[in-house]
């Protein structure tokens, strides 16, 4: 490509499909087994089947797409392996709508139909999050690309079960269990969402069955009396201690149910005595285990009352609960109803309040698999990054509860137990049983429910890789290198991937955990359909480019901390992009006729010097915050350097030698310019890879592709002791430009300059670089005065290290005019001033104004009075006789 062909605008859209098709035919993502190299490894987090590109999505695979780019440029074997999860419960509601429209349920088409339309869905639309991932830029290997249900996790999936079940970690039986109406299928407990709620406390009077009186529950479900099987108080409660031993008659029902004694009751709660419904609430159940108590159920599996519920049976629980209070209120067991503000478990899939019930189902024994799992992360063979959410992670795992891995759903790794119908003997196996391993019977049915998706999630680092089998993938890339993962699934899946792994591999899945937070609006709301504050990804990508979207998310990205994320600050990068563009046009404009080579170092100027070594910090720098996942600071390093000290600093010096007549001084700064654009490039290549490849096709390069190319390397002999002084000229540029804004000095007027030096190093380094002080504080003519001669008269100045320098204003401003306006900021300033000692001094506003008000007014009054102060020395100077 020739330099000239660059357009003048950049336009992502000409660009990004273009190379990433590029980067895909030529199999850059592809990972290669190098024996005699440590590869770098990614797992991604599976999106679901079902998804779509939202920006936790983008936050999330962005991290890892720049950490792999990275990798791969330092010549790390890289594999970032993709995939997608089946998602059950949200799979099997889609399929539902749709079936719904044509008026079936998924009971008319039965199982097999309806995964065929499942399967057919997943064919049309499961693709969705994997081709809006390749816009992003994501560098995967899509040839390794992984799906929770295909045939080789499947078998993987089949073997823990068994190897589990064998080893007496997974059983079945009748628990308490999360259960949803509406999603027909119990939830494991940290897929339920709990959130603050407006509710009703009733006081309930249960009558002793000698008619010695009564005792007074509180309860929030009145619908569940209809299932208690007793009355708890703690043995410590003096106010109930007589009592326990009694029966008391359940209202309504009219069953004796006994007066117990448990530690768990809370004394402040309610009155302090609770009713005990083992069937319907996981702590009741917990005592109805210690005492032996009956378990009754009362609803079914859409939250309706059910048989045992009586006259109520048929009954919605919310409609039973109103009847229920209605019935209590007339027969006079309601002894009152007090508002309640308390905490209501909600599936995380469609909201609706969970309702716990017994239930039989599959169960994982979690103790023994989560020792070692607390183990490697102590032993800091797992560490999170932050550190904080390691503490989190080993609280949740010492207090954990057997998981319940049954759903009750079609779509799934169908639960590989048959149940023999002749004897009643359970068969859990890796393959189909043709018969009965007891009795010999062939009357066996499979069991109908499905594990839990994130049962084969927690398999993802090696069954991915090819386990069972001891495959070349999984001997090379196992175990994976980092996670990067959000900090709301550290239980739901960081956790069951590390027990997993413990328990198989007998070694970690991964040694870094990456945390990343969630992505919040500009005032750091969650983002919300309710309200209104999303915003699409892909639109963004639309409108500005996947690079533009990249960079807005990584910029203020901390590991572990929520980001904010605006339209403004995709602007923002915009810009950025816009400036790259423009800053490495205007760069390949300027070197027709050169050929790139390394730099002399012998020949070159104080900038040269200084740019280098300023881009050798910025890329140790850089490397130094990847290697600890800080890619929010890696950008920010990058932007910086780019923007103020390559484009405003060093381009605009470059300049001068660029339109000078010196050819050796040209030919020089158009290596530079080459040598520090190039190389900026690779730093920003794993940040914004669609602008950096266009942009570097088009600069003479060795190789196929930028993302191939090797990352940049801190330069020993890119150590300038001097490329400290070019701050001095900086610093004089800036205090000159000072003067002139405010001084309000036209732009098109040329200052003289007058330097006093009292240091001979400074006096030499100002008047060797004078041209930069020229050319870029728009100055005509400087001279060089000694210290301690006079300050010229009716000039400004601005100090330096070891040096002052003055602008005299004579000729630059009309002095009266100034004089003028000066002085009516002057009176405008003392009346304010007026003003705000007067509100200060006023008694009542000092009683009744905010405090932060009254702070207001105190700070404004010393704003003002910096202000005059400058406003007067200035008067003074241009009012001073020469």
């Amino acid at each position: 490509m020739a330099f000239s062909d660059i357009p003048s605008v950049y336009d992502p859209k000409s660009v990004e499909n273009k190379w990433y098709k590029f980067w895909e035919e030529n199999e850059f993502f592809r990972a290669k087994i190098e024996p005699e190299k440590e590869p770098f490894t990614i797992v991604i987090p599976p999106p679901n089947v079902t998804g779509n590109l939202h920006l936790g999505h983008a936050l999330n695979n962005t991290i890892q797409d720049i950490l792999i780019r990275y990798k791969r440029m330092r010549g790390y074997p890289t594999l970032w392996l993709p995939g997608t999860d089946h998602a059950g419960i949200a799979t099997e509601a889609k399929v539902k709508e749709q079936l719904a429209e044509e008026g079936l349920s998924k009971y008319d088409l039965g199982r097999e139909k309806f995964l065929e339309r499942v399967w057919a869905w997943k064919e049309k639309y499961g693709n969705t999050i994997v081709n809006q991932l390749k816009k992003l830029g994501a560098s995967c290997d899509w040839s390794r690309f992984r799906f929770t249900l295909d045939e080789g996790l499947s078998r993987a999936v089949r073997e823990v079960f068994v190897r589990l079940y064998e080893k007496g970690l997974i059983y079945r039986g009748d628990y308490i269990v999360n259960w949803c109406p509406t999603c027909k299928t119990t939830l494991s407990d940290i897929e339920v969402e709990h959130e603050e709620r407006q509710d009703k406390l009733y006081y309930v009077k249960y009558p002793f069955s000698d008619g010695s009186g009564h005792i007074t529950v509180a309860t929030t479900r009145p619908e569940t009396i209809l299932g208690d099987t007793a009355v708890a108080v703690n043995p410590a409660d003096e106010r109930y201690r007589a009592y326990i031993g009694k029966t008391v008659i359940l209202p309504l029902v009219g069953r004796e149910i006994p007066v117990i004694a448990d530690e768990y009751v809370d004394m402040q709660f309610g009155t302090g005595a609770v009713k005990i419904t083992p069937g319907h609430d996981p702590n009741d159940f917990e005592i109805g285990l210690r005492h032996g108590l009956p378990i009754i159920k009362v609803m079914d599996e859409e939250g309706r009352m059910n048989e045992s519920a009586g006259k109520f049976k048929g009954q919605d629980r919310y409609e039973c609960r109103k009847a229920i209070v209605e019935e209590l209120k007339e027969k006079g067991f309601m002894a009152k109803i007090e508002d309640l503000t308390h905490s209501v478990g909600k599936c995380y899939r469609c909201d609706t309040v969970v309702e716990p019930m017994v239930s039989k189902q599959w169960f994982v024994r979690m103790k023994p698999l989560a020792e070692p799992a607390i183990e490697v992360v102590k032993q800091g063979r797992v560490q999170f990054v932050p550190e904080r959410f390691t503490k989190i992670y080993i609280n949740w795992l010492e207090n954990i509860h057997d998981w319940c891995i049954s759903r009750q759903l079609w779509w799934g790794h169908r639960i590989p137990a048959w149940y023999c119908q002749d004897c009643g003997e359970t068969i859990v196996s890796r393959e189909t049983p043709a018969k009965c391993t007891k009795c010999g019977g062939t009357s066996l049915e499979q069991d109908p429910d499905v594990l839990d998706t994130w049962f084969s999630s927690a398999l993802w680092p090696f069954s991915t890789l090819g386990w069972p089998d001891e495959t070349e993938d999984l001997k090379y890339f196992y175990p994976t290198t980092v996670l990067v993962t959000g900090y709301d699934i550290i239980f739901f899946w960081v956790a069951r991937m590390i027990f997993m792994a413990m328990e198989f591999m007998k070694r970690e899945p991964f040694k870094y955990v990456a945390i990343t937070g969630l992505v919040r609006d500009a005032q750091g709301r969650k983002m919300s359909k309710s309200l209104g504050n999303g915003i699409d990804p892909l639109e963004v990508i639309e409108k500005y480019g996947a690079d533009t979207l990249r960079f807005a998310l990584c910029t203020g990205n901390t590991p572990g901390n929520d980001i904010r994320f605006s339209w403004e600050k995709a602007e923002h990068s915009r810009n950025f992009a816009n400036k790259i563009w423009n800053a490495s046009r205007f760069v390949m404009m300027n070197l027709e006729d050169f050929t790139p080579g390394e730099v002399e170092i012998d020949k070159l100027s104080l900038k040269d010097r200084w740019i280098l070594s300023r881009l050798n910090d910025v890329t140790r720098e850089v490397t130094e915050f990847l290697e600890r996942f800080e890619v929010g600071m890696a950008a920010q390093k990058v932007y910086d350097f780019f923007w103020s000290e390559f484009c405003d600093w060093y381009i605009e010096m470059a300049k001068i030698d660029l339109y000078g007549e010196d050819e050796s001084a040209k030919m020089r700064t158009k290596q530079v310019l080459y040598t520090v654009l190039e190389r900026v490039l690779r730093l920003l290549h794993p940040f914004m890879p669609f602008i950096t490849e266009e942009i570097w096709q088009h600069l003479p390069h060795e190789g196929r592709s930028i993302m191939v190319s090797a990352w940049p390397e801190y330069r020993a002999d890119w150590r300038f002791e001097d490329a400290g002084d070019m701050q001095i000229l900086m610093d004089a540029v800036r205090g000159i430009r000072n003067i002139r804004a405010e001084m309000n000095v036209p732009p098109s007027k040329k200052a003289k300059a007058v330097v006093r030096t009292g240091d001979a190093k400074t006096h030499e380094l100002l008047r060797q670089n004078i041209e930069i002080i020229k050319a870029l504080a728009k100055v005509s003519e400087a001279d060089f005065i000694p210290e301690g001669n006079p300050a010229p008269g009716k000039a400004m100045s601005c100090v330096i290290r070891g040096a002052e320098i003055f602008i005299p204003m004579e000729g630059l401003v009309d002095l009266e005019a100034e004089v003028a306006r000066l002085q009516k900021e002057k009176s405008d300033l003392e009346k304010e001033i007026t003003a705000v000692r007067k509100k200060l001094s006023n008694h009542n506003f000092l009683a009744k104004a905010p405090k932060d008000v009254v702070e207001k007014e105190k700070q404004k009054e010393k704003d003002y009075i910096d202000m005059l102060k400058r406003i007067e020395a200035r008067l003074q100077l241009l009012t001073a006789k020469s």
